[in-house]
């Protein structure tokens, strides 16, 4: 039988000499938690010369109505790709210019761009890029069954004849390989060849845009 003071003694001496084992052994890589970011917000103070070229650019340039969501936090830092693009400005720009290029002088109706953004969004589950055109399409009278409809990657019912083209564009694209022959030649019967270039660079476009948000995990402001 052990004397009950010095037996809780030892275990109490055990215990700490095994927690001060534990704690000088170096930390375990573990998965980022949810509020962890890959990229830090680069507020504009922060910024070098070509930073703050883009920054100003960009900033003096979004589309009107990306104010249907946060897109500029309140220390001046911008949220989404376009913190991504400011890391590396010599890329950034680029990719900022054709993606600028493609919000003017556009020849897809803003109905058929919208179910083309929310199709390619929900086919690559990103988060902030289905978050942003939720808000942009909502905003703009888009109903919420159709909403939820592309959101689960689901062809919504309601969808005019020119609509539905661009979704069926949009995802024939997206399962890769060619693009099938009638839904080619409907494409171009109903948007034209510049049209059906400008839905193809669409969806090329918000592919590479939602492969880079996941890339960096990019959450939800």
């Amino acid at each position: 039988m052990f004397k009950q003071p010095r037996f809780i003694a030892v275990l109490v001496c055990t215990s700490l000499m095994a927690f001060q084992t534990l704690a000088s052994q170096p930390p375990v890589n573990t998965p980022p938690t949810s509020d962890h970011m890959r990229l830090p917000l680069l507020a504009p103070d922060r910024l070098d010369v070509e930073q703050k070229r883009l920054y100003e650019d960009m900033k003096s340039n979004v589309p009107a109505n990306f104010d249907a969501f946060k897109i500029i936090s309140p220390t001046g830092a911008m949220f989404g790709p376009q913190n991504i693009w400011l890391t590396e400005p010599k890329y950034g720009r680029r990719i900022w210019e054709l993606a600028f290029t493609m919000s003017k002088d556009t020849i897809l109706p803003d109905e058929a761009r919208q179910v083309t953004i929310l199709a390619v969004g929900a086919h690559f589950n990103s988060a902030f890029e289905l978050y942003a055109h939720n808000a942009i399409a909502r905003r703009a009278g888009m109903s919420e069954q159709r909403l939820s409809s592309l959101a689960t990657g689901t062809r919504p019912v309601d969808l005019s004849p020119t609509e539905a083209v661009a979704y069926d564009v949009t995802v024939g694209l997206l399962k890769g390989g060619p693009l099938p022959e009638p839904t080619y030649n409907l494409g171009v019967a109903t948007y034209g060849k510049d049209g059906m270039l400008e839905l193809v660079y669409l969806v090329g476009l918000y592919s590479f845009v939602s492969t880079t948000l996941n890339a960096y995990d990019v959450k939800v402001p």
